[in-house]
């Protein structure tokens, strides 16, 4: 039941998460602002913001690595092939009892469904890009990111967070 409860949550987020308009200037400041906060809380992670095909921002914090780096490309392979979070996407896996290998015939190598990937949707047009983080625990490399999306949103964390494991 838990799976189904956090399955319906991230289509919330998703549904409720969506900026108005979303261009470079848009993309530095959600940058920053998850870069800001990853420092003040100590956090080994790296960050990616991107438009579909053009990178926007990208920080890689004390204690990462070049594996961060490649976590997040595979991460950011799911949301441009799905549209959804690639927290989504793995929990729908896990769901269905299934990998992307099975179920797709894509390679582990390029895809991980995993959190820590984001679609960036601009209301009105749909998916535009990605918003990623790796370092953390998959559940809070994803919750990490829809804190700090919801606060430039004006949106409730309450309402989108998911429950405490």
């Amino acid at each position: 039941m838990a799976l189904d409860q956090d399955i319906a949550q991230l289509a919330l987020q998703e549904e409720r998460l969506q900026f108005p308009a979303f261009d470079a200037d848009t993309a530095w400041a959600l940058g920053n602002t998850l870069r800001a906060a990853a420092v003040a809380r100590g956090y080994r992670i790296a960050i990616e913001v991107r438009q579909f095909g053009f990178p926007l921002f990208y920080s890689a914090l004390p204690g990462t690595s070049p594996d961060n780096a490649d976590w997040l490309r595979r991460k950011r392979n799911v949301v441009e092939r799905f549209h959804k979070s690639s927290y989504a996407v793995g929990l729908s896996m896990e769901k269905r009892g299934m990998t992307l290998v099975e179920r797709y015939g894509i390679p582990l190598a390029d895809f991980v469904g995993a959190g820590g990937g984001f679609p960036i949707r601009v209301k009105g047009t749909g998916v535009v890009g990605f918003v990623g983080v790796s370092g953390l625990a998959a559940r809070d490399d994803h919750g990490f990111i829809v804190e700090i999306i919801a606060g430039m949103l004006g949106e409730s964390i309450s309402e989108l967070a998911l429950a405490a494991e």
